[in-house]
């Protein structure tokens, strides 16, 4: 191996690394907004949970997180406004990313 060789191979095991890391950040993010609007919508225990599945699967429409936001403004309707939701967004990514790079520690 050459250092060339060796070099390349440490950028692509960072780069699947922090991929792992972000994927894990948005799931954790998304059950966190599940959580806070199942809270908004009355639901507890297993409709809750129900619930908070079908916010996780809501990220898997495309890429990016319109896909959720959308999916929360529709079911909350009046419940919260677009800035409201996107707020919570922010603050749920900021707490999932230190969640786990906490773990990956």
């Amino acid at each position: 191996m050459t250092t060339f060789d060796d070099r390349e191979n440490a950028y692509e095991n960072k780069f699947a690394h922090d991929a792992e890391l972000q994927f894990k950040a948005d799931a954790r993010c998304n059950k966190m907004l599940g959580q806070w609007a199942a809270g908004l919508l009355g639901k507890s225990g297993a409709e809750a949970e129900a619930y908070i599945v079908t916010v996780v699967k809501a990220d898997f429409e495309e890429a990016g997180h319109e896909d959720v936001f959308r999916k929360l403004s529709a079911d909350l309707g009046d419940k919260a406004d677009e800035a409201a939701i996107r707020a919570k967004m922010a603050e749920c990514m900021a707490e999932a990313r230190r969640q786990v790079l906490e773990e990956a520690d």
